[in-house]
Formats: C-alpha cells, structure tokens, sequence
C-alpha cells in the first residue's frame, strides 16, 4: 500500500513555490498602504462623530493597542516566518490545532470583510465623479484587483507601494490646507484632555474601536514572509516603521479635522477627508478624491493578497483542501486561493453596510491578537530565545493580551447596550 503521507509531501515539493522578492522598502510600503489605506480615508468621520473634539485621542488610544500587538507580531514573524502567520504562531504556542485552523479562517474573514468595507467606501469617493451603480463600481475593482494579485507578488506589491506614497501625500495636503485653521483655533492641548465624566470616555472608546480598524494591517505582512527577503530582519523592522508612520499621520489627520469642520456635519460625510478639503478650501475636492480613490483601492489590493496568502498556507498544513495552495507555475502566486478570497469580497462587499463591515473586521481580529499575544507569552516561557530575533519583554504579550480582551469585552457590553 502506498504512502500517502510521502505522496503529499511530494506533491508538496513539486509545486511551484512562492518568489522571495520583496525587499525591506517594498515590505514597509506594502504594510503601510494597508493601514492607511484601510481607514482614515473612510472613516474618519465615523470617528469624529463619536467622539467629538476627542477624536484625536480616540485615534491614541487605538494606536497603544495596535502597537503591543505590533510589538508582539514582530517577534513572532522573526520566530516563525510562515504564510498563514497567526495560525502559526497559535499552534507553535498553544498547540491546540483546531483553535489554530479556526484563527486562520478567522484571519481570512477578517481580510475578506476589511477589503469589502474597503471597495464600499471607495464607491463614495467615486460617485462624486461618477454617477454609477455601486454594485457595478464593486464588481469591476473586484475583478481588477483579484487580476492584480494573481499577477505576481512583486508587481502587485510594488503598484501598492507606489499608490502609497501617493496617500501619504493626500494625508499631507489635508494636514497642510487645514493647518491654518489649527493655527487660528482658540484650543489648547487641556481642550484635549477627556476629565470631563464617562460621557467623554464613552465617545473616545467608540470612536476608538473604529479608530482601531485604521491601524489594522500590520499584522497582515506577516502573511507575506515566505516572499521577503531576510525575513528574521526585514519582517520585524517594517512591521514596526510602518505603524510608527501611521500613528503620527492618523494623529494629525484628525487633529486638524476637528478643529476645522463641525463634527456631526463630517460624520455624515460619504467621502470625509474630500468633504474637508472642500470646506476648508473652497475649492473642488478633485485632488484629494482621486488620491482617496487610489487610498481605498490599495487597501482592498493589500487584504486580498493576503487573505490568499493565509488561505495558502493553511492549505500546505493540510488545514484547508489542497487546491487552495496551487502556486502558477509562470506567476509564483496561489491564484485558486485568490480567487477564491476576490469571490467573498464581492459577495460581502454588495450585501453589508461599511460600519458593519468595519466592527466585524475589528472583533475578529481583537480575538486573534488576545490568542496571539497569549502563544507568545506562553512560548517565551517555554522555550528559549533564539539567537539573532527580536526580544521583546514579556510584560508586552501580557499587556497586549489583556488590553486586547478588555477592548473586545466592552465593546461588545456597549453595542448591548448594557454600557
């Protein structure tokens, strides 16, 4: 009787694998149009809705939470430098494998939903040029982008890094054209400060939650480390530049806009940071809505490529069926995996509301980085550090697992409404 264990790890060894490509710039760049291109252009305004004249500290305290899990992942990635990253990460420190199957596909979701909430706000900067069905708008970008990521790793990831540097620049131009309303503005840093009852408190930690939602991507370049270049180094390292950027524009992106509209009037705002620019300015938001578009765009292309990534992965754990890690033997990447992810998008991104969308995208990952910080903890108890890896102390798992389960415990007392 044949071996059927060797026969799939022969099957294994002949298939075409994944390209080690991506260099610590593109890496950076890839995680950085994902976290900018994920939130602040959409939901800004959702933010400053809740959370009024503190949104700014909304978008801090969203940022402390995504940076003990930062912190966390980039150890990890260093550890472990595997697609399908979490669920690494999950078996190897709690080695419990149905938990981590489940945290993959959880993975995905969270993907899959982040790029559908994602081509539902990209369809609010394009009404203000076009005059065009959303269920149209959202079925051509999934077949566009689904063809991009099939394409190949480095030519997807470099369209990304490119689009990128074009956000950041729209991100600039809202800061620059709103800095004089800063300027003239009679706060103070105390305005600032939320001492003012739980009413306050209540705001900045909805605001927050969504806020959170902008910061995510990070966690998604681990599921590329099987095409980066010195992973051990590079993962780590961009990991960490990528959200330290995103902090200070996502900071002053909403300090300016709080001082320079009227809360409830942004909050209303289909296309927040082109409604900004317009009320500012006086003039037509054409710029900042083209830059807006190609922002969320870019979001979407970074959350399928790495949904199929994960999807990949799993399938070479043998965690999902075996056609989802078919590598193209021209292009070197799992095109049914991606496939498969751009069909989910569609379907999600034409039946949920973006708000919706973005909170389930934020309690899913909330779980993964409670589960994620936790392996860590156990593993650097366990096992001994291995040389040449991010050593991060062991209070940052800890803190990192407990912030993450309160965050998703209350969140879940207020949409109860017991809070």
């Amino acid at each position: 009787m044949p071996d059927m264990g060797k026969e799939a790890a022969s099957r294994d060894q002949q298939q075409p694998a994944l390209r080690r490509s991506l260099t610590l710039t593109l890496t950076t760049f890839y995680g950085l149009g994902n976290i900018l291109g994920a939130g602040i252009y959409v939901l800004i305004g959702k933010v400053v809705g809740h959370a009024g004249l503190f949104a700014p500290v909304s978008f801090l305290v969203a940022s402390l939470l995504a940076c003990l899990t930062a912190f966390t992942y980039a150890e990890l990635a260093a550890r472990y430098p595997f697609s399908a990253g979490e669920a690494v990460y999950i078996q190897e420190g709690l080695g419990i494998q149905p938990i981590s199957a489940l945290v993959g596909l959880l993975i995905i979701l969270a993907g899959v939903v982040s790029a559908a909430a994602i081509l539902r706000g990209f369809t609010g900067y394009l009404q203000v040029f076009l005059d065009i069905p959303a269920s149209a708008a959202i079925a051509a970008m999934v077949l566009l982008l689904g063809g991009l990521a099939a394409w190949g790793i480095t030519q997807s990831v470099t369209v990304a890094a490119l689009i990128t540097i074009v956000e950041i620049g729209g991100l600039l131009l809202v800061i620059w054209v709103a800095a004089p309303e800063l300027a003239d503005a009679s706060v103070t840093a105390v305005d600032f400060l939320p001492l003012a009852g739980i009413d306050a408190w209540h705001g900045i930690f909805v605001g927050g939650f969504l806020a959170f939602y902008a910061f995510i991507g990070f966690e998604d370049m681990v599921n590329v480390a099987e095409e980066v270049r010195d992973p051990q180094r590079n993962l780590p390292r961009a990991i960490l530049l990528a959200l330290v950027i995103s902090v200070v524009l996502y900071f002053m992106v909403a300090l300016v806009a709080v001082v320079s509209v009227p809360a409830a009037a942004l909050a209303e705002a289909e296309a927040p940071l082109a409604w900004l620019y317009q009320q500012v300015t006086g003039r037509e938001p054409v710029t900042i809505t083209l830059i807006s578009m190609f922002a969320v765009i870019n979001g979407a292309l970074i959350q399928i490529i790495m949904a199929a990534r994960v999807g990949y992965g799993m399938a070479r754990k043998h965690w999902l069926p075996a056609v989802f890690a078919r590598v193209h033997a021209v292009t070197h990447t799992p095109v049914v995996a991606t496939a498969g992810v751009s069909l989910l998008v569609l379907l999600l991104a034409l039946w949920l509301p973006i708000e919706t969308l973005a909170k389930a995208t934020s309690y899913f990952l909330l779980l993964v980085f409670t589960l994620v910080n936790l392996s860590l903890w156990r593993i650097k108890r366990a096992t001994v550090q291995p040389p040449g890896v991010i050593n991060v102390p062991v209070w940052v798992p800890v803190s990192g697992f407990f912030a993450s389960a309160v965050f998703v415990a209350v969140q879940a007392v207020i949409d109860l409404g017991i809070l």
